[in-house]
């Protein structure tokens, strides 16, 4: 029985990442985007509407960007727990962990990242109205672009970086030093972790604004190298090098004109 149950949890949680994959390609459908993020005809139109004309526009509204935010948290931040999952996983064999706790985890863990969807909607919703991005997410300005793209780089190079990509490397570590049973020991570990979490992550989902929030695209390649950067054996190894790429994105935005000759 615990083996079937076992077997039920982790293939619903797999099911859930696909199901918000599966959300987030009908969204980016609807809304006339190819998989770079790219507007066709209709997203075109859409894209340079005034939303203060077009109040009843979904991008112009709190509730269905924070469902688009919510959807694509699932999408990109569930497959990064599978380590810190398994990491419960071995708990319940080694030690008290217990199944109520380990959906405590994900619980919490999931909580924290739609209060951060719910924040990052309202920043979308803040940058529109002040003209910063378009309806789609996408910054008006290079310069807004390359500024992220710069912002986020040099965050890699920065203590509260290491720190929290720390916990996030080796949530093992944070259990054993936070350890509380059941359900609601899951729950208050899984807030914990979420939070450092966030504090790891939060500029990858930030530089959905340089091109687009609904670039699947780039939420496939900012969840792989998030998920490679919880991997013990490179994890520590990659978050530089990101900074730097990250730093050299920003330089070529900006001085994409001189590069092209436009």
């Amino acid at each position: 029985m615990t083996h079937a149950l076992r077997t039920t949890l982790w293939l619903a949680f797999f099911g859930l990442i696909l199901l918000s994959w599966s959300l987030m390609y009908m969204m980016a459908t609807e809304m006339d985007l190819d998989l770079l993020g790219r507007p066709g005809e209709m997203g075109n139109l859409m894209r340079f509407m005034d939303p203060r004309m077009d109040m009843d526009m979904p991008m112009a509204r709190f509730g269905p960007l924070f469902v688009m935010w919510g959807a694509m948290m699932a999408a990109m931040m569930l497959p990064t727990l599978v380590p810190t999952l398994r990491a419960y996983e071995d708990l319940i064999v080694s030690a008290n962990g217990t199944r109520a706790g380990w959906l405590g985890v994900l619980a919490g863990y999931f909580a924290v990242w739609l209060a951060f969807a719910a924040l990052i909607a309202g920043l979308q919703l803040t940058l529109l109205f002040a003209g910063v991005i378009d309806m789609l997410g996408i910054a008006r300005s290079r310069w807004v672009a390359a500024g992220l793209l710069l912002g986020v780089g040099l965050f890699q190079f920065t203590r509260a970086k290491e720190i929290c990509h720390g916990v996030c490397h080796s949530p093992m570590m944070y259990f054993l030093g936070h350890w509380r049973t059941g359900a609601r020991g899951g729950l208050r570990m899984g807030l914990g972790l979420g939070t450092f979490c966030v504090g790891c992550c939060w500029g990858f989902m930030v530089l959905g604004f340089a091109g687009g929030v609904m670039n699947l695209a780039w939420m496939g390649l900012a969840t792989l190298f998030m998920v490679i950067e919880k991997l013990p054996q490179v994890g520590h190894y990659v978050t530089k090098p990101m900074g730097l790429a990250l730093i050299a994105g920003s330089a070529v935005v900006a001085g994409w004109p001189l590069l092209t000759g436009g």
